[in-house]
């Protein structure tokens, strides 16, 4: 049961007293109205964050929204697939297996790849009856081997020769190597610097390689050969660097990567800027600068004078570009990325939506080449 007071019997001063405590009620609602929003903004942003953690932790870090998607892991689960069937096919006895499935068409090899005929024949070619047998025909079948670690050795002979008359000595000049007197060829050097650089192969790794076909080649050496090579090959990366600073649009970007200090058998983070032409353009090219560390000055000292649009991310190294003409376009990856986390974070449809959206802009672009 409630009290409702009668107020024309109240005086005054039970008025004003119970004006004084219905205000003072209807601070502590609005107190206590602020204290709930607080709260409740409060368990959105931390289920956000532990949302995000658990997804940089256990998840996938693909940005994908569409199940349908492969997997990272998809070759790895193809092949355990595999061998699970051929398993099954031995220990099932012929009866009881399944009508088999129509196996994909396999593509011819390649005609290119060098081919050793090996032919197979039966030992008697006379028919049991006495008669001689007649080749009507073959069949062939082609199977792909691989021979790893071949080593070949190129020996050059530079023949002398004399004028018995004058005595001239006339001989032909030295072939011009990448390494003066060095040993390894273009070849050898091409696939040491492509195995470092393009496969992530360490040296000490190469070095183990290389001692299994035969030859072990120091790792002392391996880095000798790459530090020449570079020096070599700076020509090329001037050239390219010229031809991507030609380009009206460039994307930049930069990642951190462990340095070794010399002498101190400890590690430093250092850092490799990245700088391509858009997808859009005819020359696809890519040039990387290493710098010690990730102050602005790298970006400006490589840029130079260029005055183009500048593809990046919010890095305060790059404002300083953007003051001297550069002009500055952000990166829509970083923008969507906000987006994709409140998605998997409380499933958000205006989020999803968005990330469609852009998906859908994106392929429309691309299909344009604009």
């Amino acid at each position: 049961m409630t009290f409702s007071p009668n107020l024309d019997q109240m005086t005054p001063e039970q008025l004003r007293a119970l004006a004084v405590q219905a205000l003072q009620l209807q601070s502590q609602v609005e107190t206590m109205s602020r204290k709930i929003h607080n709260d409740e903004t409060i368990i959105e942003q931390l289920t956000y964050e532990i949302a995000l953690l658990k997804r940089h932790k256990f998840a996938k870090r693909s940005e994908q929204i569409s199940p349908a998607q492969g997997s990272l892991l998809d070759d790895l689960l193809d092949t355990d697939l595999e061998a699970i069937e051929a398993e099954l096919k031995q220990l099932l006895p012929a009866s009881s297996q399944a009508e088999p499935r129509q196996s994909p068409k396999r593509a011819p090899l390649p005609p290119q790849f060098p081919r050793t005929v090996i032919r197979h024949e039966p030992e008697n070619t006379q028919c049991a009856c006495g008669c001689q047998l007649q080749r009507i025909g073959e069949d062939v079948s082609e199977k792909l081997d691989y021979t790893p670690g071949v080593f070949t050795v190129e020996q050059h002979v530079r023949g002398k020769w004399a004028c018995r008359q004058c005595e001239t000595l006339v001989q032909a000049p030295v072939p011009a190597q990448v390494i003066d007197k060095g040993i390894p060829t273009a070849g050898l050097l091409a696939h040491v610097m492509v195995a470092k650089f393009g496969d992530h192969l360490p040296l000490y790794r190469q070095e183990k390689v290389f001692g299994r076909a035969g030859l072990p080649i120091a790792r002392s050496t391996l880095a000798q050969w790459v530090g020449q090579t570079g020096v070599r090959l700076q020509p090329l990366v001037d050239a390219l660097r010229e031809a991507v600073l030609n380009q009206y649009v460039i994307h930049a970007d930069e990642t951190p990567v462990q340095m070794l200090a010399p002498g101190e058998k400890k590690t430093h983070r250092a850092y490799v800027w990245a700088y391509c032409t858009t997808p859009f353009s005819a020359l696809k090219a890519v040039v990387y600068d290493f710098s010690p560390s990730r102050a602005g000055e790298h970006a400006r000292n490589f840029l130079g004078d260029w005055n183009g649009k500048l593809v990046c991310d919010d890095f305060a190294g790059y404002k300083a570009g953007f003051e001297q003409g550069i002009t500055e376009i952000g990166c829509m990856a970083h923008a969507r990325r906000k987006f994709f986390d409140l998605h998997v974070a409380n499933k958000s449809q205006l989020a999803e939506k968005l990330c469609t959206r852009l998906a859908a802009c994106t392929r429309l672009s691309a299909k344009r080449g604009t």
